[in-house]
């Protein structure tokens, strides 16, 4: 069975410290090889409402697209994630396949996620994380992308938080 190395973003704004945790716990029951970034405090955005704890993850897995976005959800369901109809809104967990090796794709899900190009609490911790990767679409490294990144749009800051 081949290895899949997927890229995942993490965020949450409700017990954040709990479920950005929870978050790390889940993931290593069902990837292997799993690390993680430094963990961002961000604003909301596009909704007003308290700030998010951000990060990034990578891991291997033999699992199809379509599976790891099933457990991606199943996590965030069992962490008391709700989800509305509404696209900006509180929760307790986020958690967004970016990639899957270097596919791109708009079925099951579009990949690399757009966010990756546009908000920087997805962007700088992939440029932390695995700052030689290569963006499937822009061709430049994650880290190319953080220098280039425009970092008046979106504030960001970076933690004090022990994963273990």
């Amino acid at each position: 069975m081949s290895q899949h190395t997927i890229l995942i973003s993490i965020g949450s704004n409700i017990e954040r410290e709990h479920y950005t945790r929870q978050s790390l716990v889940a993931l290593k029951q069902h990837f292997s090889d799993v690390a993680v970034s430094s963990v961002y405090e961000s604003e909301a955005v596009g909704f007003n409402g308290s700030p998010f704890y951000n990060a990034a993850a990578r891991a291997t897995t033999s699992k199809s697209i379509e599976e790891v976005c099933a457990i991606l959800k199943a996590i965030e369901k069992d962490n008391g994630r709700v989800h509305t109809d509404k696209k900006f809104c509180a929760r307790t967990l986020d958690l967004d396949l970016l990639t899957y090796d270097s596919k791109v794709t708009t079925t099951p899900v579009v990949l690399p996620r757009e966010e990756i190009c546009y908000n920087a609490f997805v962007l700088w911790p992939l440029a932390e994380l695995v700052p030689d990767d290569i963006h499937p679409e822009t061709q430049e490294t994650y880290a190319q992308m953080w220098q280039n990144f425009d970092k008046q749009k979106q504030q960001l800051w970076p933690i004090d938080f022990t994963w273990s």
